[in-house]
């Protein structure tokens, strides 16, 4: 069991967790990925490491509400328990001093974006952050990415906070400014990771993605995750999940993602009207362990 210390709202239906896993935490490094079950009968969930807090064990994550597990996760509070968080899985992010980095985080990509960006920091290179929101009132870890980061540039779609545009808009400043980008490594929706591909493609700059696709037991054993990457089959649980922007095919994980739509759909709809949603709600509002 793993204890829940600390569930911030950070914004509309994305929560910060911050978990006791001290042996965990002691082993990960940055670009690993952990997997979640709230309960004995819980779906497992993968989820991206948000932060890595060596000196007292505590595991970052961020979770945002999309269906039914994640739904009830949210609804959770401190000082309730996982059931289990596996990990460390997957290879880290390769870090030596390249140079320039450039750090991309859009959406649910910024948590994980974070550690990346601090450990190239700590390797020696000159580390610029750029992070995208619809809004200024989604964008999310600042404070972390300011602090991990020489300098952090800002996107937002609707032009309510920073530069008006995507990431790719500052991406495109960056390469014309006269000093040579040697790294670039983006997490974030499809959309965004293939734009940020094709848009270092022709300058040849070396770019990684780090993919999340279905994923099931996150040993490589049920090939849920699997990828295109180069015209070859590759687990993102046990080959990634950071693979070389310029090689993998985004159409084909934008098409296996949707796979399940339809049926997340039907069962995020009954949790919201059911007893148990009612239940975690009213518990959250009151703090109250007493069931009505």
């Amino acid at each position: 069991m793993y204890k829940i210390i600390e569930i911030v709202e950070i914004c509309p239906k994305v929560c910060r967790f911050r978990i006791e896993a001290s042996k965990l935490v002691k082993k990960a490094v940055a670009g690993q990925f952990v997997i979640l079950r709230q309960h004995e009968r819980g779906e497992r969930i993968p989820m991206s490491i948000g932060g890595l807090d060596k000196e007292n064990g505590i595991l970052t994550v961020v979770i945002q509400e999309v269906g039914k597990t994640s739904a009830s996760m949210n609804r959770m509070k401190a000082g309730d328990h996982f059931r289990d968080v596996v990990g460390p899985l997957g290879l880290p992010s390769h870090v030596e001093k390249f140079g320039r980095c450039v750090c991309i985080g859009g959406g649910l990509g910024i948590p994980p974006i974070a550690p990346i960006a601090l450990a190239l920091k700590e390797a020696g290179n000159q580390v610029e952050t750029i992070i995208g929101a619809r809004t200024k009132d989604l964008l999310i870890y600042q404070e972390e990415l300011t602090a991990a980061s020489h300098k952090l540039h800002i996107a937002t779609d609707d032009g309510s906070f920073g530069t008006h545009g995507f990431v790719t808009t500052v991406l495109e400043q960056l390469m014309k400014d006269g000093t040579p980008i040697d790294n670039i490594m983006a997490i974030g929706p499809v959309p965004m990771m293939k734009a940020i591909a094709e848009t270092t493609r022709a300058a040849g700059i070396k770019t990684w993605v780090s993919l999340n696709p279905i994923m099931v037991d996150g040993t490589g054993m049920c090939g849920a995750c699997r990828v295109t990457v180069g015209g070859k089959t590759k687990f993102a649980c046990v080959d990634g999940p950071d693979f070389d922007a310029h090689l993998v095919d985004f159409d084909e994980m934008t098409s296996r993602l949707k796979m399940y739509h339809k049926q997340e759909k039907i069962a995020y709809d009954k949790f919201l009207h059911s007893e148990e949603c009612s239940y975690k709600d009213a518990k959250a509002q009151t703090g109250s362990e007493t069931e009505a």
